[in-house]
């Protein structure tokens, strides 16, 4: 079978933990523009989210290209080479990415 390499792009990327971390959500004290407040009848606020352990309280909800996704506190915003963005979990990030310059 083929195999095929990444080939190498910069991104733009922000870790974010709160709503207005991202430079595109606007002031912290309202809904942000790219990382919006998490909402869903299914979870309560005060819920604990499995995957992170976070309360789902503290957690955001990004619109791609793809749907949408939960982003936990912590979580990297990446912006792709179109202007996409999507979340990154810590891990992967660190193991895909390094810094330019």
């Amino acid at each position: 079978m083929p195999k095929f390499r990444k080939r190498p792009v910069e991104i733009d990327a922000h870790q974010w933990f709160r709503n207005g971390d991202h430079p595109a959500d606007g002031p912290a004290d309202g809904e942000g523009d790219v990382v919006r407040y998490f909402r869903h009848p299914k979870y309560r606020g005060t819920e604990t989210h499995d995957l992170c352990g976070r309360v789902w309280h503290e957690h955001g909800w990004i619109d791609t290209l793809e749907g949408g996704h939960t982003v936990c506190p912590g979580d990297w915003i990446l912006t792709g080479v179109q202007g996409e963005r999507y979340p990154c979990k810590p891990d992967i990030f660190e193991a895909t990415y390094e810094a330019v310059g």
